[in-house]
């Protein structure tokens, strides 16, 4: 059983979350002669079920293996994955398909986005971040030595295929981590999923029932929605950055070693409480973010010594304008706005709220 979730782009394509839902990936890349699959090691299992349904599909695949997970999200290795497709002779009718967690889908995409400008590319996302986050929306990319996703295109895929079996392969904290970001489209967007989350926290985290199904689709059609209207991020897309621009700090100066969602978890406490210090946020909404994280046992605080180096991350977020500082956050439950040049005190005062 499947749900299909449109995207409307430009180009339009359909986000397919279910069960045995892999064979949606050829489907949409008829056509093609060869295909890179591109998959982290610990994933070679499923990357060859993958292969082989592109093979009785007419298509000739061939297995790109990159590092796990943020390790291998950099210029070194998007090179050797241009290599093999020269290798291989790939064309501007060839494609790339991306199997892994968020990491490897948003590399496995810029490598279709910049080979020959651009060819087809699939996403078979591994994780429940890279369901809900990561493989939608098109934005594609690498890290640098400067920070997180600097280096990136806007390329979205032909089909993303959400399998919901293969989050059976994924550690509870990765799960949770996962969850981080369904929460974060609670807060901006649909509430009925902050509501099912602490009406049975572990319910949430059940892979065989009923709750863990519906705040998958419900955290990926509040990114559709959006992402349909903004593909480049000119305006509404920032929304979705919510609780990101401390987040991705925290993941830089931790050297890519912390999960995403984790850092984001930290990251949407400290934007409630700016929120609340500029007078735009209710005391009642800051603290359930600290409380349906704590539900999930997901980090709600961070090194006190910390933020020197924080707020020097924070200067080159995506989101700066300049030398003007932009968050994100909510004037009310799934009311996002932007908050632009708090003061330095401001940003203090919030991060006394995080800080142990």
């Amino acid at each position: 059983m499947s749900t299909t979730i449109p995207v409307t782009g430009p180009p339009p394509y359909d986000v397919v979350v279910g069960h045995d839902v892999l064979a949606s990936v050829p489907a949409a890349l008829a056509g093609t002669q060869r295909v890179a699959v591109i998959f982290a090691p610990p994933l070679a299992a499923l990357a060859e079920r993958v292969a082989a349904l592109l093979t009785a599909a007419g298509s000739e695949p061939t297995p790109v293996p990159v590092p796990d997970a943020e390790s291998g999200k950099n210029a070194e290795v998007l090179a050797r994955c241009w290599d093999a497709l020269g290798a291989a002779g790939f064309t501007r009718s060839d494609a790339v398909v991306g199997v892994g967690g968020g990491a490897v889908t948003d590399l496995a995409g810029f490598v279709a986005a910049t080979w020959l400008r651009g060819v087809r590319w699939a996403a078979v996302p591994t994780s429940l971040l890279g369901m809900v986050d990561a493989a939608v929306g098109g934005k594609t990319g690498i890290n640098t030595a400067a920070g997180k996703n600097l280096v990136g295109a806007f390329h979205p895929p032909a089909v993303v295929a959400a399998d919901l079996d293969v989050l059976r392969t994924l550690p509870p904290a990765d799960l949770a981590a996962g969850l981080a970001e369904v929460v974060k489209c609670g807060f901006i967007a649909d509430p009925t999923i902050l509501k099912l989350i602490e009406a049975d926290p572990a319910a949430a985290q059940q892979l065989d029932g009923e709750i863990l199904p519906e705040l998958v689709e419900r955290a990926i059609r509040v990114k559709a929605k959006v992402v349909s209207t903004d593909l480049h991020e000119a305006g509404l897309r920032e929304v979705l950055n919510y609780g990101h621009t401390l987040g991705h700090a925290v993941e830089q100066i931790e050297g890519y070693q912390r999960r995403h969602g984790e850092a984001v978890a930290i990251g949407l406490v400290y934007a409630a409480a700016l929120a609340r210090h500029a007078g735009r946020l209710d005391d009642a909404t800051v603290e359930r973010h600290r409380t349906v994280l704590q539900q999930l046992r997901l980090p709600t605080t961070y090194r006190a010594d910390a933020w020197p180096q924080l707020r020097a991350a924070m200067n080159i977020d995506k989101k700066t304008r300049g030398a003007t500082l932009r968050f994100v956050i909510l004037d009310g439950l799934a009311r996002p706005a932007t908050l632009e040049g708090p003061s330095e005190e401001l940003l203090a005062q919030a991060y006394s709220e995080v800080a142990v």
